[in-house]
Order: structure tokens, then C-alpha cells, then sequence
């Protein structure tokens, strides 16, 4: 490859980073929903009705999106998951991350699964017995074998509102 055609190929990469990077700022800025380890604001779809009673059907999604601080939203992606009909997201080394701080402070709050957005409480679970049986949930639901749950994570219960 000649000097030149590295030296076009160098500025083409540089183009496309910047772009990407313009483009995510953009998105964060807008407060549009979270872009995959970036935090957005408000969720974009549209608000389901009525109230949820059981939430097995979470289990077929890869991610969902929790929105917090319902006066100024603030949404991220997390893993979801269902444990007896009830609905559960999990943070790793969640302690002084923004989301969660927001989600002790104010229990309102909204999951997004597939296109729906769903109105519901949060709430942190930290009874021990509870925590082990929804890892194994989220190990299941994963396709991973159950290891003793990781130092640092949290789960917070999600109900329907």
C-alpha cells in the first residue's frame, strides 16, 4: 500500500470516529434513550397501558432500558430479567453509579422492553435468600452456569404502575 492511500485510508477511520462520536453526543444531548453504555434521557416509545401482572415475557429480551429521576430523566441499558412472573434489573459495581443513586432517591420510574415502555416502581432487593434465587434467574436466563452471585451487584425489582 502506498503512502498515500495509508495516509487516506489513516484520515477515512478519523472521519468515521469523529462521526460516531458527533453522533452519540448528539444523541446523549437530545436526551434520547441510552445508546448502549452511554445514558440517554427520556425513553422514545410508546408508553403500554394498563398494568403488567406478570412478567415472564421479559426473558425473551436481550436488554432493556430503566429510566430514573421522572423530572429529569436519565435512562440506561441494563439486564432484565423475570423470576416468578416478577421483573428484575441487575447493575455490577452499581454502588455511585448515577442511575442507581436516582433510583434510591425517587421510586418512580420506566423500563422499555422491545418498543414498549412500561410505567413502573422501582425498588432495590437486598434480602440475601431473594438475591441468590434471581441471580440463578439471571445466570438461566443467560444461558450461563450459576456461580455464587458477584461482590458489588445489584438487583432492584421493577412493578408495574
Amino acid at each position: 500500500m502506498s503512502r498515500w492511500a495509508k495516509r487516506e485510508e489513516a484520515a477515512s477511520t478519523r472521519r468515521k470516529s469523529w462521526a460516531i462520536g458527533v453522533g452519540l453526543m448528539s444523541w446523549t444531548i437530545l436526551g434520547i434513550g441510552p445508546c448502549g453504555p452511554i445514558p440517554g434521557g427520556s425513553l422514545p416509545n410508546g408508553e403500554a397501558s394498563g398494568v403488567v401482572q406478570d412478567w415472564s415475557f421479559v426473558n425473551e429480551a436481550k436488554r432493556c432500558a430503566v429510566e430514573v429521576r421522572p423530572a429529569d430523566p436519565h435512562s440506561v441499558t441494563v439486564n432484565c430479567m423475570s423470576w416468578q412472573g416478577r421483573l428484575f434489573v441487575s447493575c455490577s459495581k452499581c454502588e455511585g453509579k448515577d442511575w442507581s443513586g436516582y433510583a434510591l432517591a425517587e421510586p418512580s420510574a420506566r423500563i422499555e422492553i422491545g418498543n414498549r415502555v412500561y410505567p413502573a416502581q422501582i425498588a432495590r432487593i437486598t434480602e440475601p435468600d431473594e438475591l441468590d434465587e434471581i441471580w440463578r434467574a439471571r445466570a438461566e436466563k443467560l444461558g450461563n452456569d450459576p456461580e455464587p452471585r458477584a461482590e458489588g451487584w445489584w438487583t432492584f425489582e421493577l412493578r408495574s404502575r
